[in-house]
């Protein structure tokens, strides 16, 4: 940790230590980094005496709803007066969703997170876009505020850190990383259960869809490029919603000679969520940027509101700009 950085958490924890009402917040389709997170970080707040609440904008994926103290993301009552506002694992104050109004009504806000899009948008702004996930961040703020890291804490942490890097497959892990993993597991952590929960439950509706999907294969650009799409109909006819379509642009990453994989989500009319993936040199962060999206190099998204087929051409005229 530089000193840059240990200056930021430290003026960071005082605004913990001196605040009476703390938020943190999630942000729309929350993922496991942003749960992990926000779990370990509300459970070590908690452990210095300080009242803490969680706001869940969004419904949690159910892959994560075997996590310790996973009631403490719930519906907030307003108050009045919020001392502190803490956002993590989000680049942009929009994605806070029905958070964003709580965020602007605190009296200071704290931005936690590792993507290199991130907008600094808080008054505090901890962001690592070296750090593999925000659970990593979390790892060495924690340490920091000198709160013991027991074993709840730490199955968060690594839920965190394990699903944003793809189980430790991303280029983005590093030794760091896995020393981190390594001290995780050595706190008495359930390893098996966190895999099947997240890894090995897969419901008949997801494998429907998943299957489904896989029938909209295009492989372009001599097999560079693989697109899906996935549309409201095809939710339905599988009695699946849209947080089962994660993992199927990963899935087609991993096709041998692809370069970019793409998947389209259509939310509503004129409304399609994009997914790239990335395992060469295309940063597809930049791709996304042009559509006010983004996220990592190998892996980030954004929105575009057109048709499903007209979305597609878009991104695929893009993409074509970085294949060779």
């Amino acid at each position: 940790m530089n000193s840059e950085i240990k200056l930021l958490m430290d003026k960071s924890i005082e605004m913990i230590k001196s605040s009476k009402t703390i938020y943190l917040c999630s942000h729309v389709q929350p993922d496991g980094d942003n749960i992990g997170s926000l779990l370990a970080l509300g459970m070590a707040i908690k452990k210095l005496n300080k009242d803490v609440s969680i706001l869940k904008v969004d419904e949690i994926p159910k892959d994560f709803l075997f996590l310790p103290n996973i009631d403490m993301i719930k519906e907030q009552n307003a108050v009045e007066t919020i001392d502190l506002f803490i956002s993590l694992d989000n680049g942009d104050i929009e994605r806070l969703g029905i958070g964003k109004e709580l965020a602007l009504r605190a009296k200071k806000i704290i931005n936690i997170d590792h993507h290199i899009t991130n907008d600094n948008f808080g008054d505090v702004n901890i962001v690592i876009p070296s750090a593999a996930a925000t659970g990593e961040i979390i790892y060495h703020f924690i340490k920091e505020m000198g709160v013991e890291i027991d074993k709840d804490i730490a199955t968060c942490i690594y839920v965190a850190i394990s699903t944003d890097t793809g189980s430790f497959m991303y280029d983005s892990t590093t030794s760091i990383t896995h020393l981190i993993a390594a001290d995780l597991m050595n706190k008495g952590i359930d390893l098996n259960e966190i895999i099947v929960n997240i890894y090995q439950s897969r419901s008949l509706s997801r494998t429907k869809l998943f299957i489904k999907t896989l029938n909209t294969l295009e492989m372009l650009c001599k097999g560079k490029i693989a697109v899906v799409s996935v549309s409201r109909d095809m939710l339905e006819e599988c009695n699946a919603n849209m947080e089962d379509a994660e993992g199927i642009v990963s899935y087609i990453r991993d096709i041998e000679g692809v370069e970019i994989a793409c998947i389209l989500k259509e939310v509503e009319d004129d409304e399609i969520k994009i997914s790239l993936r990335s395992k060469s040199k295309i940063n597809v962060a930049e791709i996304c940027s042009k559509y006010n999206g983004g996220g990592h190099k190998k892996a980030a998204g954004c929105t575009i509101n057109k048709s499903i087929y007209d979305a597609k051409e878009s991104i695929l005229k893009e993409i074509y700009n970085y294949i060779r």
